[in-house]
């Protein structure tokens, strides 16, 4: 049995891009948002809320490492990062292009996490040949769900596997 490798999933012209080593925390967030009545008060003295909306789930993954170091020919780690940053641009094809970055799936071997816009790219580079060529990298990811209907119809599966990897309908 082979190692199944973390990946972002498009099907809306922003490809699949394969993580080199798998994260090892994802960190889900969940909030809703609630209105509070400043004049209307609890027994208790505090503010009456009224619920307003879920928010996106927000899936941040951190260090994220990639290296090159011991590939043949001395590969920048760059070329791995541009994948990263191209999935921040407007699509260049497509029915949505130049309207919208593609949308994603995140998956660990059978598990689909979220339906996605990366909404967030930092890295670091954290060692160079002795020409300057950088050959490791460490990249934060923030991930915010989004709804089907925003994302190409027939996107995935009729069948979706939930944060903590059990099928759902």
């Amino acid at each position: 049995m082979s190692l199944a490798k973390a990946q972002l999933i498009s099907s809306d012209g922003g490809g699949t891009i394969k993580f080199l080593f798998n994260p090892t925390q994802l960190t889900f967030s969940h909030k809703i948002n609630l209105t509070q009545n400043r004049g209307a008060r609890t027994g208790r003295g505090l503010p009456k809320v009224d619920f307003g909306y879920p928010e996106p789930c927000i899936l941040n993954i951190r260090d994220i490492v990639f290296d090159t170091y011991e590939e043949k020919g001395n590969k920048s780690v760059i070329v791995y990062i541009q994948q990263f940053e191209k999935a921040m641009s407007f699509l260049d094809q497509g029915s949505n292009q130049k309207k919208r970055p593609p949308t994603y799936i995140f998956t660990w071997g059978d598990c689909q996490y979220i339906r996605c816009f990366i909404t967030d790219l930092s890295y670091t580079l954290t060692m160079f040949l002795p020409d300057g060529t950088p050959v490791r990298a460490k990249l934060d990811l923030t991930l915010q769900e989004i709804d089907e209907s925003t994302s190409q119809p027939g996107m995935g599966t009729s069948a979706q596997v939930d944060r903590t990897g059990n099928s759902r309908f």
